[in-house]
């Protein structure tokens, strides 16, 4: 905690101000200004930059995420607050950018960070946040509304971009050239919401999560559906809005298991699902299936090598955890809540392999 002491006003005599930090009260910060020395610009510009010493040393003291459960290391990002971000197991912020809408992001094994800047460009930056590569969506369907909810780097090196509006799949190399180009199957065209997370697979398929059609489709490289899902409406009447209260099948992201089965993340369903390749539920979490943990609008989902479940829980308001991990039996082993540093638009979860 930093204290900042003045001995006496600025006209009578000596101003002693230090900062301390820690329960020690450890000095971090020293500065004294005989009168003698001192004029008017000296006192405004030696006070300001204490000030600045101060306002940096709080806050990267300060703790980020709640966490219940063994701590985890993660990679963040939230539109309301505006920032994506790596945070240590003990709360430590480990880096950090600025951004605006957000829905994907990934931490590349090279220690770059490949993101969205708004709706239509995707960037890859270097931790000291130099941009190495750049797509925009926007220019290259000028004149078109176009917004991307999803990409993802491929083993090639080229990268997979989803577009909502022209409703296709592109990868695109380190030049900018197409090389490859899926059209989508679109029942209710919305250049919002065409798409969520889409996620290219081990056999060459894509596997898209299409929010407005309400279904998950895995397409081929030629264009063909080879497989789809419509997510359930479990006999529930749709209603409009964002949080608990409201209700739809508007799915926000799938990922194919090693057995084949596909886990979903059913957007304003408020629910996860594993579906089998015959389409039977196996598998599933409702919206009030937690105990003291009520789910919105449930984002990535992920199983992760332990065999327990990740599901980020957006729009559920500060009562409630961004992050949960969920055992097979459906027990809550680590939660994750911050809603100082983040917001109630907390959709890129990821727990990280620890670096100590």
């Amino acid at each position: 905690m930093g204290i900042f002491r003045l001995g006496e006003s600025l006209q009578r005599g000596p101003i002693d101000f230090r900062l301390y930090h820690g329960p020690s009260s450890q000095s971090m910060a020293m500065a004294c200004l005989p009168p003698q020395e001192m004029n008017p610009m000296t006192i405004f510009f030696r006070l300001t930059s204490f000030i600045a010493v101060a306002f940096t040393a709080s806050l990267s003291s300060q703790a980020f995420g709640d966490q219940t459960g063994a701590a985890r290391r993660v990679f963040v990002a939230d539109s309301d607050k505006r920032r994506l971000a790596i945070v240590a197991e003990d709360g430590k912020l480990e880096w950090e950018v600025k951004v605006g809408a957000i829905h994907d992001a990934h931490l590349l094994p090279n220690g770059n960070i490949l993101y969205q800047q708004g709706w239509t460009k995707v960037v890859e930056i270097t931790p000291a946040k130099d941009v190495v590569w750049e797509y925009d969506a926007a220019k290259a369907n000028e004149g078109k509304r176009v917004e991307v909810h999803a990409f993802q780097r491929l083993e090639n090196g080229n990268t997979m971009i989803a577009e909502s509006g022209p409703a296709r799949i592109i990868e695109v190399d380190k030049n900018g050239k197409i090389t490859n180009e899926v059209k989508l199957k679109i029942d209710k065209p919305n250049a919002h919401s065409d798409t969520r997370l889409v996620r290219k697979l081990a056999n060459g398929n894509y596997l898209v999560a299409q929010e407005s059609d309400g279904f998950v489709r895995e397409y081929d490289q030629a264009g063909k559906i080879v497989w789809e899902y419509e997510v359930p409406l479990f006999g529930k009447a749709r209603k409009g809005g964002h949080g608990p209260e409201a209700f739809g099948n508007s799915v926000f992201s799938a990922t194919r298991l090693a057995n084949g089965n596909t886990l979903i993340g059913a957007g304003n369903g408020h629910s996860v699902l594993e579906v089998t390749p015959s389409k039977e539920i196996v598998w599933k979490i409702e919206q009030n299936d937690l105990p003291g943990i009520t789910l919105a609008w449930v984002t990535r989902v992920e199983r992760l090598a332990n065999g327990n479940t990740l599901v980020g829980n957006c729009h559920a308001g500060p009562s409630n955890p961004q992050m949960i991990e969920v055992t097979p039996d459906k027990k809550v082993v680590w939660t994750w809540t911050d809603f100082n540093n983040f917001g109630n638009s907390t959709t890129v979860v990821e727990i990280l392999a620890s670096k100590k």
